[in-house]
C-alpha cells in the first residue's frame, strides 16, 4: 500500500511538471494553472484512481481524498492516511490500526501535494495537444516526458480547465503497460479546516498502537 502512494505523489509531481524552456503555449497553461493553486491558502478534493492494463486485462478503480496547505497535507485512499505537517509525518493503516511517525524526508516530500505546483522548472519536456471536452467544459491537453529516458513513466497527459485553469484529470503511461488515471471531483479553494487537519489527534482512534521512529 505504501508503493501506491509513492506512485500517487510521482504522477501529482508530474502532473504540474515541466520545464522552463519549451513549447511558450503550454508553459503559459502550465504557469496559469501553477499559480491558481498558489493562490489558496489551502484545498481540498476527491479524486479516483483507475489501473488499466489492456495486454493483462486489468481495470481497477479507487477513490481517495486530498488536502493540502502550504506545506502541509493530508492524503487518503483504500484504507491509508498520510499526514504532514511539513515537518513530522505520520502513517496510518486503518486495517491494523497502526500509526507510523517518522520525520519528514526532504527527499520524499519534494513529491508531496503541498509540493507539486512548485516543481514544473526542470527535469521535463512538454507540448501543447490540443483541446478536449469534459463534463460540458473545455480542456487544454498537455503532455509532459521526462527528460530521463530511464524513468519507468515515459508520458503524462494533463487535462486543464480553459475556464478556472484547475486540473481536471491526469494520465500516466508506464513502460511495464500500465496506465494509470485519475480524476478529480469535488473540489474545494480555502476551505474551512479544523486545528488538528494536519497532525495526528490519537484521541480519534482509539486503541491505536503508535510506532515512533523519530
Amino acid at each position: 500500500m505504501k508503493k501506491l502512494f509513492s506512485l500517487l505523489l510521482v504522477v501529482l509531481l508530474f502532473a504540474s511538471a515541466a520545464s522552463a524552456q519549451q513549447d511558450p503555449q503550454a508553459a503559459k497553461i502550465l504557469n496559469a494553472m501553477s499559480q491558481k493553486y498558489k493562490s489558496m491558502k489551502a484545498f481540498k478534493a476527491d479524486f479516483a484512481q483507475t489501473l488499466e492494463n489492456p495486454s493483462a486485462k486489468v481495470k481497477e478503480t479507487m477513490d481517495g481524498s486530498v488536502t493540502v496547505s502550504g506545506d502541509k497535507y493530508r492524503l487518503g485512499v483504500s484504507g491509508q492516511e498520510i499526514i504532514s505537517d511539513g515537518k513530522t509525518m505520520y502513517t496510518y493503516l486503518k486495517d491494523a490500526n497502526e500509526v507510523t511517525i517518522t520525520e519528514s524526508d526532504p527527499e520524499a516530500e519534494a513529491m508531496a501535494p503541498s509540493k507539486i505546483f512548485e516543481m514544473y522548472k526542470k527535469g521535463y519536456k512538454y507540448a501543447y495537444a490540443g483541446t478536449e471536452t469534459m463534463g460540458g467544459v473545455k480542456h487544454d491537453v498537455i503532455e509532459l516526458s521526462p527528460d530521463d529516458r530511464k524513468n519507468p513513466i515515459y508520458k503524462v497527459r494533463l487535462y486543464i480547465s480553459q475556464k478556472d485553469k484547475t486540473l481536471k484529470s491526469w494520465q500516466m503511461f508506464r513502460s511495464n503497460g500500465n496506465r494509470y488515471t485519475y480524476t478529480i471531483s469535488n473540489f474545494q479553494a480555502n476551505p474551512a479546516l479544523a486545528s488538528d487537519a494536519f497532525t495526528f489527534n490519537k484521541a480519534k482512534y482509539k486503541g491505536v498502537s503508535v510506532v515512533d521512529l523519530r
